[in-house]
C-alpha cells in the first residue's frame, strides 16, 4: 500500500497545478471548518481530495508560497462520510450493524492516537457523522481539523475561549465550565453522542425544535433500552440485537454530564472488547437540561 503512493515525503504543488487536478474546482465535496472541498485526480489518474482552505494563520512555511491561497491533498474516500449511511431513508446505503460496529471501533482507536498517541494530544472538538470519511473498505478516518486544538502530553485539560462544535454533539462543559473542564473527554461526549445516532439512526436534536411531544432520544433510547420497542425502532434483528445494546451502553457512559464520570476512549475500547453481560447501563440523567 505504502509502496504504491512512492515517497511519504509531502509534494509540493502551484496554484495553477491544483486548480489543473480540480479541472478548476469543478465538483465539490463538501465543506468544513477549515475551508471547502472538490474532488480531483493527480496527472497519474489517482483520485484524491483539495482541500482551498480559507482564513488561514501563521506564516505557512510548509506552503508553496502564492498570497493567501493555500491548499492540502488528501487520499480520496470513495464511501463518502458517515452520515450518508446512519440518516439515509435508501436501503442500498444502509450499513449491516456487524459494518457499523466495525466503524465504531475504527474511530475509537482514531481518537485513542489523537488522544493519547501523539507527541502533543489533539482534541478534535468537532466529532460527528459528516466528518467520518470513509475509504473503500469502508475504514474510518477522522476528518476536519478546524477546530482543533493541541494541549502538552502531560497536561489533560484545554484552554479554550467560547463553545465550539456542532450542536448536538458538544459536551456540557464546552458550553459552561460548571460541568468541568474541557478535555480529551469532551471529545469522548460527542464520540458517545455519535454512537446513539448511529444506533438510532436519527438527528439527536430535531425532536426538541420540531415537536416538543417528541423524547429527546438520548432519554427515549435511556427508557426503552429493555424493550424491544426500541430494537424494533432501530431496525435491530434478533442476531444483532448485542451488538445494538453494547453500542448504546458505551454511548451512554459517554455522554455522562460530568466529564469525571466518562470513560477515556482507551477505556471505551476495552469496553468493545467484554461481553455484554459485563457491562452495565449507567444512571440516567435528565439530558433534556442539556438542549
Amino acid at each position: 500500500m505504502i509502496a504504491s503512493y512512492g515517497s511519504l515525503a509531502p509534494k509540493r504543488y502551484i496554484y495553477s497545478e491544483i486548480m489543473k487536478v480540480t479541472s478548476s474546482r469543478n465538483y465539490e465535496l463538501g465543506k468544513g471548518g477549515y475551508g471547502v472541498v472538490f474532488k480531483g485526480r493527480l496527472h497519474d489518474g489517482r483520485p484524491v481530495a483539495v482541500k482551498f482552505l480559507h482564513d488561514c494563520k501563521g506564516n505557512g512555511s510548509e506552503f508553496v508560497n502564492e498570497g493567501s491561497k493555500r491548499a492540502l491533498i488528501y487520499e480520496y474516500m470513495s464511501n463518502g462520510s458517515l452520515d450518508k449511511y446512519i440518516y439515509s431513508e435508501n436501503p442500498k446505503e444502509i450499513l449491516g450493524w456487524e459494518k457499523l460496529y466495525a466503524i465504531a471501533i475504527g474511530i475509537a482507536r482514531g481518537l485513542e492516537y489523537l488522544h493519547h498517541s501523539c507527541n502533543t494530544r489533539i482534541v478534535h472538538f468537532d466529532i460527528k457523522p459528516q466528518n467520518i470519511l470513509l475509504d473503500r473498505d469502508f475504514s474510518p478516518k477522522i476528518a476536519d481539523f478546524g477546530l482543533a486544538k493541541l494541549c502538552h502530553t502531560k497536561e489533560s485539560k484545554v484552554s479554550i475561549t467560547g463553545a465550539r462544535g456542532t450542536i448536538g454533539f458538544i459536551a456540557p462543559e464546552v458550553h459552561s465550565r460548571t460541568f468541568g473542564v474541557v478535555s480529551t473527554k469532551s471529545d469522548v461526549y460527542s464520540y458517545g453522542m455519535m454512537l446513539l445516532e448511529m444506533v438510532g439512526g436519527r438527528r439527536n436534536v430535531k425532536s426538541i425544535v420540531q415537536n416538543s411531544s417528541e423524547k429527546y432520544f438520548p432519554d427515549w433510547i435511556y427508557d426503552h433500552f429493555a424493550e424491544d420497542e426500541a430494537l424494533q425502532a432501530c431496525d435491530v434483528t434478533s442476531e444483532t440485537a448485542e451488538i445494538a445494546r453494547k453500542v448504546t451502553i458505551i454511548g451512554m457512559w459517554c455522554i455522562q454530564v460530568l466529564p469525571m464520570y466518562r470513560p477515556t476512549i482507551t477505556r471505551v475500547l476495552e469496553m468493545f472488547e467484554r461481553r455484554l453481560d459485563e457491562l452495565d447501563m449507567p444512571p440516567k440523567q435528565n439530558f433534556g437540561d442539556l438542549v
